[in-house]
């Protein structure tokens, strides 16, 4: 950074990416920024910089303070910062200017536990919610595995569980407990057994008791502006399965059925193939970030079917990966391998490259994909009307 550069970032001030300080602060107060900084996405502390008056005042001994810096990311950040430092020289004085790369290891804390991100305004401390997702973005933990503790057992639908295992599994031996200890359905907390996010989502008797926002907000939107007035909307509860077929019959009660003769029979062409319509709604289930407490949406256009998944992509996914088939990064394995072994998705990080295909084969036209604010969106055109 030079000093031209340097003022032009005072003249635009302080945002998710830059912090201003006008001298050295307070070792605990360096360490809430450092890790804020690693825990977002990376950015600038610039000392010597007036906070009130937004002037450069310079500071009386930058290569002390520096040292210090260095220290403090040493040993008050868990685990270690890598900060890189530069003096920029003004007519003022000198600059120090410490570049916080967003962290490979986050959640980052203070040594004093503490957990903070950065905002456009500032720093503060991380929600419980932020927290599972810079978790779960560092995959050391799945929010799908996390306990309800307020559910029990018997809030699984063991009967609907034990069709799946003998239909998926054949004759296994093995109880439905024990395989629900085993595949991480189930856990024990204090002496007692609960039932994660997972298996309410997969077998709950009533998933939405506990999981109020796991739902799919389906609606029919005449005309092509999706903040129109819905001619039909359903609210689709239930089990992970139970939405993917209500989602499907809701779609094909909406979307245009062809029939043409063959031979002395008539024979159904749905305007798009049900295959890559399921592959998406598929998609959206299994791979929503469950942290994000909204529902997932699918809304019905007369030029398209919007599909709005709750969360970003996974981490290091781009869209770029997705079209071209070479995604497969989980951010729910769990909940993914039941639908593995139920058949609805083949384990190759390919499926929404075959739906992109089926759908050009039948009308001409790609789905579209593409993150918008906390949601990922798949666009899918509408045939013409025959």
């Amino acid at each position: 950074m030079d000093w031209p550069e340097l003022q032009q970032r005072i003249e635009k001030w302080e945002d998710l990416h830059t912090e201003f300080k006008r001298g050295p602060i307070h070792p605990d107060a360096l360490a809430a920024s450092l890790v804020a900084f690693a825990n977002t996405d990376g950015g600038q502390m610039i000392f010597g910089v007036d906070e009130q008056r937004r002037v450069v005042v310079g500071l009386e001994n930058p290569d002390e303070w520096m040292r210090k810096v260095d220290n403090v990311a040493l040993h008050n950040c868990e685990p270690p910062l890598t900060v890189v430092q530069e003096t920029v020289q003004t007519p003022e004085g000198t600059v120090v200017v410490v570049h916080v790369p967003k962290g490979d290891q986050r959640p980052y804390r203070t040594n004093r536990g503490e957990y903070f991100i950065r905002t456009t305004t500032g720093r503060r401390r991380a929600s419980r919610q932020e927290l599972l997702r810079l978790f779960q973005a560092a995959e050391s933990l799945f929010y799908e595995e996390t306990l309800i503790l307020r559910a029990v057992p018997e809030d699984i639908d063991i009967a609907a569980f034990a069709q799946f295992c003998a239909r998926t599994l054949g004759e296994t031996g093995a109880e439905p407990d024990i395989l629900l200890v085993n595949w991480h359905l189930v856990r024990e907390w204090e002496g007692r057994k609960h039932p994660t996010v997972a298996a309410l989502l997969l077998f709950g008797r009533e998933p939405q008791k506990y999981l109020p926002y796991a739902y799919i907000t389906a609606a029919r939107i005449p005309g092509r502006d999706s903040s129109g007035e819905p001619s039909n909307a359903k609210r689709i509860e239930g089990t992970l399965f139970q939405m993917l077929e209500d989602a499907a019959r809701f779609l094909n009660l909406h979307l245009r059925t062809v029939h043409r003769i063959r031979g002395f029979e008539p024979e159904a062409h749905p305007e798009l193939p049900e295959k890559a319509l399921r592959e998406v709604v598929v998609n959206a289930l299994v791979h929503r970030d469950y942290t994000v407490h909204a529902p997932i949406r699918i809304f019905i256009l007369d030029d398209r079917v919007e599909v709005r998944s709750p969360g970003p992509l996974p981490n290091t996914v781009t869209v770029e990966m997705i079209r071209a088939g070479l995604a497969h990064v989980l951010r729910n394995p769990l909940l993914y391998s039941f639908f593995v072994r139920a058949g609805f998705v083949t384990d190759t990080g390919n499926g929404f490259r075959r739906a992109m295909l089926e759908v050009k084969k039948a009308i001409g036209q790609e789905p579209d994909i593409r993150e918008e604010g906390n949601e990922t969106v798949v666009v899918i055109p509408r045939g013409p009307q025959e």
